[in-house]
């Protein structure tokens, strides 16, 4: 069986399968290697969350195509995040790829991320792709065979996994589909969202 084959077969399952299996795998860019530590599943047509959930556009295509492609999005004008696409084809689901330790090429990640403590550097979905520099560039890889590498590991004991709510949703916000690898000091930083009314009246407040 080929790379891109056994990849597929592995990241074709259903996405809350799929999720705590790429903890303790590696995303590999260029020189810069980062140990995933907490992903997050989003489900698609299933999903309040997802970016698929209303269906496809010119943004989200990646997510209805095979698995073990790389879903990039650009966020809030400055941020990029990347998703690991999963399940069937047309079947639009991804994993998002939330925080992660710098294994090699920790130089190149510091300075892409100045100033960052090395705990830090792939802390958080943004500061994962800062220090990997994926963008929209990368936008559909092939996660086999593209820039952008990912080498699975054994899955890790379901003891050393936790699991609670997803970060910073106002959809959907208690599906505990977000897993991390239990003690890791790169795991972010658990908030809620702000409910859309409070969040209103702040930015009243700030004018």
């Amino acid at each position: 069986m080929s790379a891109s084959a056994e990849l597929t077969s592995r990241l074709a399952g259903p996405v809350l399968d799929v999720a705590p299996t790429l903890l303790g795998s590696i995303l590999r860019c260029d020189d810069v290697a980062v140990r995933i530590t907490e992903v997050e599943a989003y489900a698609g047509a299933d999903d309040p969350g997802s970016h698929s959930y209303r269906g496809q556009t010119p943004r989200n295509a990646a997510m209805f195509g095979p698995p073990g492609h790389l879903y990039v999005y650009f966020t809030y004008g400055m941020h990029h995040c990347a998703n690991v696409v999963c399940g069937g084809e047309g079947t639009p689901s991804g994993v998002l790829l939330r925080a992660g330790e710098v294994v090699s090429g920790i130089e190149t990640a510091r300075v892409r991320r100045p100033g960052a403590a090395d705990r830090d550097l792939a802390r958080g979905p943004a500061r994962l792709c800062k220090a990997l520099d994926i963008d929209l560039a990368d936008y559909g890889n092939d996660l086999a065979t593209g820039r952008v590498r990912l080498e699975l590991a054994d899955t890790p004991a379901p003891g050393n996994i936790s699991r609670g709510p997803r970060v910073g949703l106002r959809e959907a916000p208690n599906a505990p589909w977000r897993f991390w690898l239990s003690g890791e000091p790169s795991v972010s930083t658990y908030r809620p969202a702000t409910p859309r009314h409070q969040r209103q009246a702040s930015d009243l407040r700030k004018q």
